[in-house]
């Protein structure tokens, strides 16, 4: 019978174990394997999917993890770093417990889950080598995230490795605490330079111990929610909920978590009543950004939690953004980071002008330049694209729309978890006519953030100009819904009105669209809207009013669409109602 083939395959591996173990399980066996416990699970075990890792192995105080990729190994390790030393601080220093790292880019056997080799035992021997809070790494692994990770090594140059042939060429790596500074810390932009929030247990007020449950599963939910959103961090849950049943200073607690905004609230329970109040704030200045009370019938508890973390996180993430971008406007254009030249590119892209959408790619490319792999930035880069495509910014319709998949689908590379980048890509599938992939990326978006308002309406867009208005609504509803603060509110308005009129609500149809072109009287798609709502209701002379000075731009935006699928729409139901406004032959 023929040898069975040895199975090989390159992995990025990483080997960690904690520093003076033996002292410290010699000094308080309990208490070492209790918190030993409590890091795996709140820090170690959580990040690992995030960034597409598994554990091969594990034995007493050491850990075998194999990831997809140098880099997000390195990342990884850099993270969790972070996070141990965190969670130290509030440790007496003799019972810290502190990990070493080693990680290694090489060839490994392959035996079911488990892998061998030297690929494997070069990350252990990398390990040894690392101080306690610290990671090594091969010259392989420094060489593969050059250009991807802005990363500071110290070269600790050729080792001779236990039981490994030949030397291996090291480098060393200190993440500091939070990693704010990137350039003294050596940790990675993406790592460094959005700002990240935390949600602090809300406090339950009730008098009753037992709504403790509802509160802290609420908070639980939120931050859950929250990390569906890929442009900023939370906090991590253990970390935020050491300060339940504390009063604590939120300057104190945005300085010691490293959040520039917070999260904080209540419950109040009264016979079959519930309060909830919820407020953002700014850790740096204590200003509260947003607050909202919430009543409701306490009938199912949990559809409530539900609805009231649906409420809560889908309305943080616009109020931060408000927030950045008003805590820019007195920022020097020189001291301006990535993320800082991101929310500047989608304040100028919501302008909905030719002239903004030019300068928001400006803003893009800035940000590009200082981090060529950060996601969100091609994201915007692909909105400009995809902008230019459907308001007519550009000459060349065919270009905008090519342009626009491009960057997206390098968005999507950098980031798979990003719900933004996936309606780009959705969108410039459809543009460049992908129709049917595109209605399978646009679901999977949803997918991945359901509180993502943008993917909610493209969805039911994609639904209604596909003839499924029915099914489309409530989608745009929900955009709608979960979204109040949208700076695009006029914009999905009509889309809903849309959508109405395909489906034959017309009185409903031409409401939302008069409400659209109230918020933006110069957004010809709302006008066309309601002209043509108008016209289904035989309110002709209304509509031909409606219609003024714009009738022209109406008969030319409806002749040079440059979308297929839009163009054999229009040709349908806006048509049909604009000729009986008597507005079109």
């Amino acid at each position: 019978m023929a040898e069975e083939r040895v199975q090989r395959k390159l992995a990025a591996i990483l080997a960690a174990d904690v520093a003076g173990y033996s002292r410290l399980m010699g000094e308080d066996e309990s208490d070492t394997l209790a918190l030993l416990k409590v890091l795996r699970s709140d820090v170690l075990d959580a990040k690992l999917e995030e960034y597409g890792g598994r554990i091969v192995s594990t034995a007493g105080d050491g850990l075998l993890m194999e990831f997809a990729s140098a880099a997000g190994a390195l990342e990884y390790a850099i993270d969790t770093q972070q996070g141990l030393a965190m969670r130290n601080e509030a440790i007496p220093e003799d019972r810290r417990i502190q990990f070493r790292m080693g990680i290694n880019l090489g060839d490994v056997i392959v035996d079911g889950d488990e892998i061998y080799g030297d690929g494997v035992n070069i990350a252990a021997r990398l390990e040894a080598l690392a101080e306690p809070g610290n990671i090594c790494v091969s010259a392989m692994v420094r060489a593969s995230v050059r250009g991807k990770l802005d990363i500071d090594f110290q070269d600790l140059g050729d080792q001779s490795l236990k039981n490994i042939a030949e030397p291996v060429h090291v480098y060393t790596i200190s993440p500091k605490l939070r990693g704010l500074d990137p350039a003294a810390n050596g940790i990675g932009k993406n790592l460094a330079y959005r700002p990240a929030v935390a949600v602090l247990p809300f406090e339950n007020l009730s008098g009753d111990p037992e709504q403790e449950y509802f509160a802290d599963g609420l908070t639980e939910d939120i931050i859950t929610a929250l990390s569906h959103w890929r442009s900023f961090p939370v906090i991590a849950r253990n970390s935020a909920f050491a300060y339940k049943g504390k009063s604590p200073d939120i300057r104190k607690v945005g300085e010691e978590l490293g959040a520039r905004y917070v999260v904080e609230g209540s419950v109040r329970k009264g016979g079959n009543r519930v309060r909830i109040t919820a407020q953002l704030i700014n850790s740096d200045t204590g200003h509260h950004i947003w607050a909202e009370r919430y009543d409701r019938e306490l009938k199912d508890i949990f559809e409530l939690q539900d609805e009231i973390t649906l409420c809560i996180a889908a309305i943080i993430e616009p109020a931060i953004k408000s927030s950045e971008h008003k805590r820019l406007s007195s920022k020097q254009p020189a001291d301006m980071n990535a993320w800082d030249h991101c929310i500047q590119g989608f304040y100028l892209i919501y302008q909905g002008t030719k002239e903004g959408n030019q300068r928001a790619r400006e803003q893009f490319q800035k940000a590009l330049e200082l981090d060529p792999n950060y996601s969100r930035a091609w994201a915007g880069l692909a909105y400009t694209y995809g902008r230019d495509f459907r308001l007519g910014f550009s000459d060349d319709s065919k270009c905008a729309a090519n342009n626009c998949l491009e960057a997206a689908r390098k968005a999507v590379a950098l980031d798979e978890s990003d719900s933004e980048a996936r309606v780009m890509f959705a969108r410039g599938l459809n543009m460049t006519e992908q129709y049917e992939n595109s209605l399978l990326e646009i679901r999977r978006a949803v997918e991945l953030n359901p509180q993502d308002s943008m993917a909610c309406w493209t969805l039911g867009v994609f639904l209604y100009t596909r003839g499924q208005a029915e099914e489309g609504i409530p989608w745009i509803e929900k955009a709608l819904e979960i979204n109040p603060l949208d700076p695009r509110d006029y914009v999905i308005r009509t889309h809903l009105a849309t959508a109405k009129m395909c489906a034959g609500d017309y009185e409903a149809a031409a409401q939302l669209a008069r409400s659209a072109m109230t918020q933006r009287p110069d957004y010809i798609d709302s006008r066309i809207t309601l002209a043509a709502s108008l016209g289904y209701l035989g309110r002709s002379e209304e509509a031909q009013d409606i219609a003024g000075e714009y009738s022209d731009e109406i008969c030319d935006y409806i002749e040079n669409t440059p979308h297929q699928i839009r163009r054999k729409y229009i040709s349908g139901s806006f048509i049909d109602g604009l000729r009986k406004a008597g507005l079109v032959a």
